[in-house]
């Protein structure tokens, strides 16, 4: 198989389109096509990653496709570290909530700030200040639960006398 202009633009395309395991096959199935030298032509003139096109290649002889896992990757959920804290924020959050007074939502208002909540988790449910997440996840969470706190009151400053005006300030004689 010979790689034109016109065909390694469709063959990149195709590859950058597909994902996991048809992505590896399609490759392996290129490169097979390609022959003898395919490999280093594919990774040279396609861009493509050998190690792909290896793994591609294996499960294409083996019939065998490897699971990607992606939900394996990553950080786990709060929850997973800390099993009961939905529980003792709810807890928490139950007693200084009330629901919208003109039943426009499903959701709780509740005069807490998520800081609040944090501080009275260490307090009242025995958390430790290293174990808990920040308040900003705080909030995440009573969010998710249907609860909608209070934002903390930022202190206004007084209004100072409006600025004067050409007209309105008097020159001396």
């Amino acid at each position: 198989m010979i790689l034109t202009d016109t065909l390694k633009p469709i063959l990149i395309e195709t590859a950058i389109t597909l994902r996991g395991a048809a992505r590896r096959r399609f490759m392996a199935q290129a490169v097979k096509a390609l022959g003898r030298g395919g490999y280093a032509r594919a990774e040279r003139e396609l861009g493509w990653n050998a190690g792909t096109v290896r793994k591609g290649m294996r499960e294409l002889t083996h019939g065998i496709t490897c699971l990607d896992a992606f939900q394996l990757r990553g950080r786990k959920t709060t929850e997973d570290h800390l099993p009961n804290l939905l529980r003792d924020i709810r807890a928490i959050v139950d007693g200084q909530s009330q629901a919208d007074p003109q039943s426009r939502s499903n959701r709780a208002h509740t005069r807490l700030t998520a800081a609040e909540v944090r501080r009275q988790l260490i307090a009242q449910k025995g958390y430790t200040d290293a174990e808990l997440p920040t308040g900003r996840t705080i909030l995440t969470k009573l969010n998710a639960l249907g609860y909608n706190p209070a934002r903390a009151a930022k202190a206004k400053p007084k209004k100072r006398s409006p600025k004067p005006t050409p007209s309105s300030t008097i020159l001396p004689p």
